[in-house]
């Protein structure tokens, strides 16, 4: 007999200022608590130390999150000029130091390297998997890594203060699977000198952002009130960059059921076209059926048909 799941079902999106004092799973878990929910997900790992826009997903939301990630990231980070850490932020031990310190006309300079597709090894504290292993769990352990580098793409690297001689901050918008320890490490060792990320806030994620974010504090006082429910986003506000398919009922029905729906009126087909239009050669075209108004499926366009990819019991 499957077990039954603690909790009420809902489903949706919340978006988290998350604390600097727990793990992202952590804050999920208490958001997923303080929501009496079901089930949970969250949407792109902050490290510990770090604040800002956390998206916690409910429900039929979570089948939806690796298109929320797909978005780009807005991030504002302090960094700290003459001391190298193992983690590459506050938290971890100082490892190497250095009296030099840039100018903020070097800096300036220096930050044209590090725009566009650039090349990054993750920090050796990080989730990235070696041989099945969490990074962080292998540094941990004292064992060796050698983490390869990965292409990211920054859109903009911005000096935005100057506080001291010892600190910058810097303003960046990016896609996927940029670290911000790597940028910071990378910049200072460009510098000629060293350094780490001592503060770390992520001011939006895609459509998600600090606007409509959520203390656990304010979430905490609304639980109470009984009044949880409306910081909650719909589902489909993690889908705005995915483009949309109306269908009639008979349609939807069929994706509900897992079948493939053929839209052969003139208007689909156009609508179809349009959607691989926007896409690179090669791409998979991805939407989501909708039908009066309400999110039904996220689908795969093959040539005239739609094929159900994620379907969203909601």
């Amino acid at each position: 007999m499957a077990r039954r799941r603690k909790g009420r079902p809902l489903d949706g999106w919340l978006v988290l200022d998350k604390p600097g004092t727990m793990t992202s799973t952590q804050a999920m878990a208490k958001c997923r608590w303080l929501m009496q929910a079901e089930k949970a997900g969250h949407g792109g790992t902050l490290d510990p130390i770090a604040t800002g826009v956390l998206p916690i997903a409910f429900g039929e939301a979570t089948k939806t999150v690796q298109y929320a990630m797909d978005g780009s990231k807005t991030y504002r980070f302090l960094l700290r000029f003459g001391q190298a850490t193992d983690t590459d932020d506050r938290a971890g031990q100082v490892i190497a130091t250095s009296d030099l310190r840039p100018t903020d006309e070097q800096i300036e300079a220096a930050l044209e390297g590090f725009q566009g597709w650039i090349s990054q090894v993750p920090p050796r504290y990080s989730a990235i998997k070696v041989e099945g292993e969490r990074a962080y769990d292998l540094a941990r352990e004292g064992a060796a890594l050698e983490l390869k580098p990965r292409e990211v793409r920054v859109d903009s690297f911005l000096l935005t203060g100057r506080p001291d001689e010892d600190h910058a901050w810097f303003e960046v918008e990016c896609g996927k699977g940029t670290y911000m320890r790597s940028l910071a490490r990378d910049l200072a060792e460009a510098l000629g000198t060293v350094g780490h990320v001592a503060e770390l806030r992520r001011l939006r994620v895609g459509r998600f952002t600090l606007a409509e974010a959520a203390t656990l504090e304010q979430l905490e006082q609304a639980s109470q009130a009984g009044d949880a429910d409306r910081f909650l986003l719909p589902i489909e506000t993690a889908l705005d960059q995915v483009p949309t398919i109306p269908l009639a009922d008979p349609e939807a029905m069929k994706l509900r059921q897992g079948q493939a729906v053929l839209l052969m009126r003139r208007t689909d087909v156009a609508r179809l076209d349009a959607i691989r239009a926007t896409l690179p050669e090669g791409a998979e075209a991805v939407a989501l059926a909708t039908c009066a108004g309400r999110p039904v499926a996220l689908v795969r366009v093959e040539g005239p048909a739609i094929q159900p990819v994620r379907v969203l019991n909601v």
